[in-house]
């Protein structure tokens, strides 16, 4: 933290857990890397908690979504 930056701690309390920004989970429970042909609830973080944001097919298509945002990109700058 940056101890000459006022809002360094509530920009800290922002990020996500571990820095990511986008999930996926089983749509019925469970372990995410099981039953790889379910669907997957797609979350992703809007600063201040996980919203849904959409379904996958399967755990290929979920894996996908969230790679599509590139490491080091946060969406709330």
């Amino acid at each position: 933290m940056d101890a000459d930056d006022p809002f360094a701690a509530y920009d800290k309390r922002r990020r996500p857990p571990m820095d990511i920004y986008r999930r996926h989970r089983p749509t019925h429970g469970g372990a995410g890397h099981l039953r790889s042909d379910e669907p997957r609830v797609l979350e992703e973080w809007n600063g201040f908690a996980y919203e849904p944001a959409g379904t996958a097919s399967d755990l290929a298509a979920a894996q996908e979504w969230v790679n599509e945002l590139q490491i080091g990109d946060d969406p709330a700058a």
